[in-house]
């Protein structure tokens, strides 16, 4: 991956909020809705993958069509902040592929997790099983979600236009 950063001029921003919004459009696309030619459109496209400002593309999936209707966010406290304390926990976390975000916080709770289940019976388990097993663990504090507002993948990029060409 290369180290510099692209040029984020009007028309790569323009790029990025295409691709956020939809990853599989193609190039001709991106280049007609960006008034650019498809070569140098392709290469701001692959620059902007080289340089890890594109980090992959993914399909986004509906998890109620899988059956994930419970989203649960969690709030850990571990009973001390010191580094071997905090790996333990990271590393147990990635093993979980229901723990779907995983967040190092400041606050009440030192880990914020966002959780997603078929069921209360399946988040029982993850909680009993798994997280309270956890060495280092002293506190879970839970919050359902009764219905999500509002959800995206979308980074902002309107502080960077203007700051370009």
């Amino acid at each position: 991956m290369s180290q510099s950063k692209p040029s984020l001029d009007s028309a790569t921003i323009r790029i990025l909020d295409l691709l956020q919004q939809n990853a599989e459009r193609s190039i001709s696309e991106l280049a007609e809705a960006t008034g650019l030619s498809a070569s140098p459109c392709w290469r701001r496209v692959n620059d902007l993958k080289e340089s890890g400002v594109i980090k992959g593309t993914v399909a986004l999936v509906d998890a109620l069509s899988l059956g994930l209707a419970v989203n649960v966010f969690v709030q850990v406290s571990l009973k001390q902040q010191d580094r071997q304390s905090l790996d333990i926990f990271n590393a147990a976390i990635r093993t979980k592929p229901e723990i779907v975000e995983c967040y190092l916080m400041t606050g009440e709770a030192d880990y914020m997790l966002r959780v997603v289940v078929e069921d209360l019976a399946k988040f029982q388990a993850l909680v009993v099983d798994f997280l309270t097993l956890i060495p280092g663990v002293a506190n879970i504090r839970s919050s359902f979600a009764l219905s999500q507002i509002k959800y995206t993948t979308a980074l902002p990029t309107e502080h960077l236009k203007g700051k370009g060409a």
